[in-house]
């Protein structure tokens, strides 16, 4: 099991790239540079092993609690995370040649930097509601079950 910490650390390292990242796509002339590649693929990558720790960890206690409040934090969780990684499979269509590992901007450099902020944003929106709701909800199930 994944601890608090490490989860934290995670969001913690998502919330750099995303926050580099911002800065680098604005620029054009950097946005396909082998540097900035990498970055957006490590974030892409933290997201995911993010999505999958949070997935395996913090749901099971949840679905076994008898409270409303419990199973309704649960679903929101779960189907958001079903949404965000809907989200991300049709941006990375989009966007992304993973054998590449190259971004695929083109001449639609606007709309790549547009989708790309409202992706960053999402993903931030979804760990703030994590560190506020998801992980309170985990200890207080979790401390309840030791009593």
């Amino acid at each position: 099991m994944i601890s608090y910490d490490d989860l934290n650390i995670q969001n913690d390292k998502i919330t750099e790239l995303s926050n580099i990242l911002s800065v680098l796509i604005k620029d054009r002339s950097i946005c396909d540079s082998e540097t900035c590649c990498t970055i957006f693929y490590n974030y892409m990558d933290y997201v995911n092993i993010h999505m999958q720790n949070v997935d395996l960890n913090m749901y099971t206690d949840l679905l076994g609690d008898s409270s409303v409040e419990a199973k309704t934090t649960v679903e929101n969780f779960m189907s958001g995370s079903q949404e965000i990684k809907k989200i991300m499979k049709g941006y990375k269509n989009k966007w992304c040649d993973r054998t590449q590992k190259s971004i695929l901007i083109g001449p639609k450099h606007d709309l790549f930097v547009k989708e790309t902020d409202e992706m960053f944003k999402m993903i931030l929106n979804r760990i703030q509601d994590e560190m506020e709701k998801l992980y309170p909800m985990v200890r207080k199930v979790r401390e309840e079950k030791l009593q």
